[in-house]
């Protein structure tokens, strides 16, 4: 899996943060996304996929690798 993410079209709801706290976090800035990875561990995938879905900007782009 891989992982984007367009920071422009953030809205700072902070759910990745809250679903996938080793993979994303917020800016102490303006509180958009700050991606930690961009290729997550196996065992984070169920919970970026999570992420990504409940994202309310759809900020999250998700690519399965093979």
């Amino acid at each position: 899996m891989e992982i984007t993410v367009d920071t422009g079209r953030c809205c700072s709801s902070g759910v990745c943060a809250l679903t996938a706290p080793d993979v994303f976090d917020q800016s102490d800035e303006d509180g958009t996304v700050v991606l930690l990875t961009a290729r997550p561990l196996v065992s984070d995938h169920v919970a970026v996929r999570e992420a990504a879905e409940l994202c309310p900007s759809g900020a999250i782009e998700l690519q399965e690798c093979s």
